[in-house]
């Protein structure tokens, strides 16, 4: 049974499979703090919930976007199962063809989404991720992945109106009946939800515009899917697209 590990800067994202089957993800908080000691605990936990024996795990991949969570979590998954996790990242075989100015430098959630819809999707493919960061992966006709765009995510952005403004209250995000709004509340939800759906639309027509047809469109993370219902674009979600391409990672490595 395979393992897979997703950790960004908000949370961190289990997924066992037996073959190609998706028995169950749970979600940590990510918490840089924690020791490997402290995670293992909170892995073992979780996977006693899932598993009848946590030792079923026989193999792990992880990404991550944060070093020192990964470290721990490589740890504490080494403790509990006596295997070495495979890290993604720069040497892992992955079959993508990385064309930005310096490979090195894509995170590992890029990464592993871009590979999971290259084995599931048509080409070109722009893949959306809606975590702390908004993130747009771009991926050709061939698969080659190109470049893409980062932004604000939707709660970060939320989190900056009301930590620098006096009078702006934390809200809960979700759309409000119209885009003109009659009050503060949802007046802060047009902008951070239908906002964000123009924002998105926008940058999807400029994409399509140099790539000169018109991609695939999936979305994965957060709050994605409160979102493209809101896009003009035809927008796949795939809540797991980043576990599915960790898993096909770990596929070619070994």
């Amino acid at each position: 049974m395979l393992l897979t590990v997703d950790i960004g800067n908000t949370n961190v994202t289990l997924g066992a499979y037996n073959g190609n089957i998706l028995l169950f993800t749970a979600r940590l908080a990510t918490e840089p703090r924690k020791t490997s000691d402290q995670y293992a605990v909170e892995i073992k936990n979780v996977l006693s919930l899932y598993l009848q024996d946590y030792r079923e795990i026989e193999d792990c991949i992880i990404s991550s976007v944060v070093p020192s969570v990964g470290a721990g979590i490589a740890d504490a998954v080494s403790k509990l199962c006596d295997i070495v996790p495979l890290m993604l990242g720069p040497g892992v075989k992955t079959g993508l063809n990385i064309k930005i100015d310096n490979p090195a430098q894509l995170g590992a959630d890029l990464v592993a989404g871009a590979v999971g819809a290259l084995e599931e999707y048509t080409m070109p493919c722009v893949i959306i991720d809606m975590g702390t960061a908004t993130t747009l992966s771009v991926l050709d006709k061939n698969g080659a992945f190109l470049g893409g765009v980062i932004a604000a995510g939707v709660r970060l952005t939320l989190k900056a109106l009301t930590e620098n403004t006096s009078q702006l209250t934390s809200i809960p995000i979700t759309a409000p009946s119209s885009v003109i709004s009659p009050n503060t509340v949802e007046c802060m939800q047009s902008g951070l939800v239908y906002g964000t759906a123009a924002m998105l639309d926008g940058l999807l027509n400029r994409i399509e515009d140099e790539l000169g047809e018109a991609p695939t469109v999936v979305a994965t993370g957060g709050l994605s899917k409160e979102i493209i219902a809101y896009c003009e674009h035809n927008i796949i979600y795939n809540e797991n697209l980043l576990l599915e391409g960790l898993r096909t990672v770990y596929e070619k490595n070994n």
